[in-house]
């Protein structure tokens, strides 16, 4: 889980559930694996803060502040040094506090938008949060998709690259990242789509097919999916970006 929290100018938020610009005060939420990017307006300051999903529902209450800037600044000071048994009691603190002010003003969707969009349940009563290791082929096939994020990957082609079966990677892949190779392999491709488009001065249809996309139609929806806009339109934000 990821909270942005803007401190200063504006930008245009760019996510599966489309363009939305955001200005000074604004906060913004995304779950793990999703994928979301932005382009400032001019210039913009911000700070994110990285709380555990679970930890979150688990142990949030509320508390009553008055200095939300104040408390950020507290926050980002105690994590530069990394994590210290010494400083969790009151970066907790912090969180829970910067929390209490945010909560009443977030908006989620009502239902999926998009294939990408993971399905969550909050779990009642608080569920007892068990750690385990990343299993090996489950990095292996990640490694080999963001390693060759243009070649024509099937479960079976991926399974049989890491040693599993396709339907025991699928259930190893889900646990340790949330969604399925394939789904994952959208992403990875949008992150390559988009850094083509900013990056160079490639056709799009060509920047399409160097990330392993060979139709324009399709690209453009799984690109939309998990960007928010359309190909051409990313390109031009970028543009608009740079000229100013």
């Amino acid at each position: 889980m990821k909270l942005i929290f803007i401190r200063d100018g504006s930008a245009v938020l760019l996510s599966e559930f489309g363009e939305k610009p955001v200005n000074l005060g604004d906060v913004i939420a995304l779950g793990a694996n999703t994928l979301c990017a932005g382009e400032p307006a001019d210039s913009i300051t911000l700070t994110t803060v990285y709380p555990d999903r679970d930890y979150v529902i688990d142990q949030v209450f509320w508390q009553h502040v008055t200095l939300l800037i104040d408390r950020l600044d507290e926050l980002v000071a105690l994590s530069l040094n990394g994590i210290s048994s010494e400083r969790f009691y009151r970066m907790q603190a912090l969180l829970f506090a910067v929390l209490d002010v945010i909560t009443p003003y977030v908006r989620t969707t009502a239902v999926r938008r998009s294939v990408t969009q993971c399905r969550v349940a909050h779990p009642s009563p608080p569920r007892r949060r068990e750690f385990a290791p990343l299993r090996a082929e489950a990095r292996q096939a990640v490694e080999l998709l963001r390693r060759e994020p243009a070649e024509r990957w099937t479960l079976q082609h991926l399974a049989e690259a890491v040693h599993l079966s396709p339907s025991q990677l699928g259930r190893v892949f889900v646990d340790a990242y949330g969604k399925s190779p394939l789904t994952y392999l959208v992403t990875i491709r949008a992150e390559h789509l988009a850094r083509l488009l900013r990056e160079t001065d490639l056709p799009i249809e060509e920047a399409m097919r160097r990330v392993g996309w060979h139709s324009r139609g399709h690209a453009a929806r799984m690109f939309r999916q998990a960007v928010g806009v359309t190909p051409t339109r990313y390109r031009e934000l970028s543009r608009q970006k740079t000229a100013a």
